[in-house]
């Protein structure tokens, strides 16, 4: 059983996780822990009255807004993606309703043909 502390490094690992998940995966959790780290601090304020150190809030601060921007880059880039992909299946639909069997068994020998030669060089 993966303990909880471990579960981020776990998913982040996964084998056949795309980068962009797995980057996405370690920055929400970064978040978490920043999120976390300032909620602790300003429990101990109310609780003991000693203000939180200004500096130390303004890395968090920082840290967490730089986070933030780089999960909102990743998110974008993954619903174009996702799209793109989305477009990718709708061709392959279209194109195969115009084709009989052999036609369609042409088409995919010469597309796996040119993936081979690509992944060659």
């Amino acid at each position: 059983m993966t303990k909880t502390i471990d579960a981020v490094r776990v998913a982040a690992t996964t084998p056949g996780l795309p980068d962009d998940t797995r980057r996405l995966i370690e920055i929400e959790d970064a978040i978490a822990k920043i999120r976390t780290q300032i909620a602790t601090a300003d429990l101990a304020r109310q609780r003991t009255g000693k203000p939180i150190d200004p500096d130390w809030f303004h890395r968090a601060r920082t840290a967490l807004r730089h986070l933030n921007r780089e999960r909102a880059e990743l998110v974008a880039r993954h619903s174009r993606r996702h799209r793109r992909e989305r477009l990718k299946d709708m061709i392959i639909a279209v194109l195969r309703e115009r084709h009989d069997s052999a036609a369609w068994s042409a088409v995919l020998a010469e597309a796996r043909a040119r993936l081979e030669r690509e992944e060659a060089c």
